[in-house]
C-alpha cells in the first residue's frame, strides 16, 4: 500500500464513510455552551488545560496514553492496509486514528499518533518499528563516529506530515491535542541498544564510561526534541508531554548528572511557547523531586506510588498526572471502578489529570476505558472540585 492509497482511505475515513463508529455518550460528550467545553479557537477554557495549570475545574479531565490505536478494532482495521511507521508519515491517517478515542471513548483531550522514534528516523537513523518488539536500529550509535549519523532534525523539511497529521486532527477536535516528544534518555537506549532493552546494559556503560560523548548525544537528542515539540505546537497542539519512559532505570545521582541537564534543554526551549508542558516516566517514583526541576509545569506519575506520596515528593504544588494501573483495565468492572474511585480519592484535589499509569495495553477491552471515562466523569459531577490539594500528613 502506497502513501497516495493509504492517504485516499483515510480521507474515506475523515468523512465518515469507511467505519462505523458509537456515538459517544451524554456523559461523555459536551456541547459548546457547558462548562469546559471548547471550541478550537478557545483552548484555554478547556478542562485539561485549566487543570494542568492548577486552576480550579468543575471535575477532573481524564485521557489515557497510548489511547491512539492500540486496543481499538478501528485502528486494528486501519493496521490491516497500512504499517506503523506508514500511518505516522500519512497525515489523514495518522489525524484519523488520533481522533478515534475521541469518537469511541469521549476522552477529555486527544494525543497525536506518532511515535517517539519518528524524528530519529527522520534525522537520518535507519529504523524499523517490529511487530510485538518495537523500534529496531540497524546500527545503533556507539561511537563518536556513529554518532554523525544522527544529523539536526528540521520538522518542515524532514517529517512535515507530522505537523499536517496535527492541523488535520485540530480541524476536527472540540477538546485539545496533545503533541510529545521522546526522553533523552529513552530514545540514547533506543540508539545504542538497537531497540527495545530491559536492563540498558550497552546505554549506561556509554553514560558512564564515555561521558562526553553522551553528553553529545543527549544534547543532540534534546534539540531534536525541541524542534519536534514547537513544529506540532505551531500546527496546532495545545499541550505537549515528554515520555521519558526507561529513567527509572537510573539512581536519582545517575539522573541528576547524566540527563537532567538535557530534561532542562528540552522544557526551556519550549517555555515560550505558553502550553502546558508534562514530564512523565516509567519507574521514576524516587526522581520524582529531581523531574520537577527539569522545568515541566505537570509531573506525570506511573501506577506504582500513590499520587498523595507523589504530590508530597514533588513538594505539593505541581499538577499531577495518573495513575491507575493499566493491567487493572483487564479485571472485571466492579475491580477497574474500585480502582479508579481509589487514584480520584487519593489525587489530591485540584491539579489533577486522570490517566494511566502507562500505556493502554493492546488487549484492553475499548468498552472498559469508555466506562472508566464515564466513572471520572461522574465522580466530578457530585463531588465539586474547589479547593486546592492538601498536603498529605507526614510519612511516606
Amino acid at each position: 500500500m502506497n502513501y497516495a492509497e493509504a492517504g485516499g482511505l483515510a480521507r474515506m475515513a475523515l468523512r465518515g464513510r469507511l467505519y462505523s463508529l458509537p456515538a459517544v455518550s451524554t456523559v461523555s460528550r459536551r456541547t459548546a455552551t457547558e462548562p469546559g467545553a471548547r471550541s478550537p479557537s478557545s483552548g484555554h477554557e478547556s478542562l485539561l488545560l485549566r487543570a494542568y495549570r492548577g486552576e480550579a475545574v468543575e471535575r477532573v479531565p481524564v485521557w489515557f496514553m497510548r489511547q491512539a490505536g492500540r486496543s481499538l478494532p478501528e485502528y486494528r482495521a486501519i493496521r490491516k492496509r497500512a504499517d506503523l511507521l506508514e500511518i505516522c508519515r500519512t497525515p489523514d491517517l495518522a489525524a484519523e486514528v488520533t481522533l478515534l478515542p475521541i469518537r469511541r471513548l469521549g476522552v477529555d483531550a486527544a494525543i497525536l499518533f506518532s511515535d517517539i522514534t519518528l524524528p530519529l528516523a527522520a534525522a537520518g537513523i535507519d529504523l524499523e518499528i517490529v511487530a510485538g518488539v518495537g523500534p529496531v536500529i540497524a546500527d545503533p550509535i556507539r561511537s563518536a563516529a556513529d554518532l554523525g549519523r544522527l544529523r539536526p532534525f528540521d520538522p518542515a523539511a524532514d517529517a512535515p506530515y507530522v505537523a499536517e497529521a496535527v492541523r488535520l486532527a485540530v480541524a476536527e477536535l472540540d477538546v485539545p491535542l496533545i503533541g510529545f516528544a521522546g526522553g533523552p534518555f529513552t530514545l540514547a537506549s533506543y540508539l545504542i541498544e538497537g531497540g527495545p532493552s530491559k536492563a540498558h546494559t550497552h546505554t549506561r556503560r556509554l553514560m558512564y564510561g564515555e561521558p562526553l560523548l553522551w553528553r553529545r548525544l543527549l544534547e543532540a537528542l534534546a534539540e531534536i526534541a525541541v524542534a519536534s515539540l514547537r513544529a506540532q505546537v505551531a500546527a496546532g497542539a495545545q499541550a505537549v508531554q515528554v515520555f521519558e519512559s526507561w529513567a527509572g532505570a537510573l539512581s536519582p545521582d545517575s539522573y541528576r548528572e547524566f540527563v537532567l541537564p538535557a530534561a532542562q534543554r528540552i522544557f526551556s526551549g519550549i517555555a515560550d511557547l505558553g502550553v502546558p508542558r508534562v514530564h512523565f516516566g516509567v519507574g521514576t517514583g524516587e526522581l520524582l523531586p529531581l523531574m520537577a526541576t527539569a522545568g515541566a509545569d505537570v509531573v506525570g506519575v506511573d501506577w506504582r506510588l500513590p499520587l498523595g506520596v507523589a504530590r508530597k515528593r514533588l513538594g505539593g504544588e505541581i499538577p499531577v498526572q495518573g495513575n491507575l494501573d493499566p493491567a487493572i483495565c483487564l479485571a472485571p468492572w466492579e475491580v477497574v471502578a474500585q480502582h479508579v474511585d481509589t487514584v480520584l480519592d487519593g489525587g489530591g484535589g485540584r491539579g489533577h489529570v486522570f490517566n494511566l499509569g502507562h500505556g493502554v495495553a493492546p488487549e484492553t477491552d475499548p468498552d472498559i476505558l469508555r466506562r472508566v471515562v464515564e466513572r471520572v466523569h461522574e465522580h466530578g459531577v457530585s463531588r465539586r472540585i474547589a479547593a486546592p490539594a492538601r498536603p498529605d500528613p507526614p510519612g511516606d
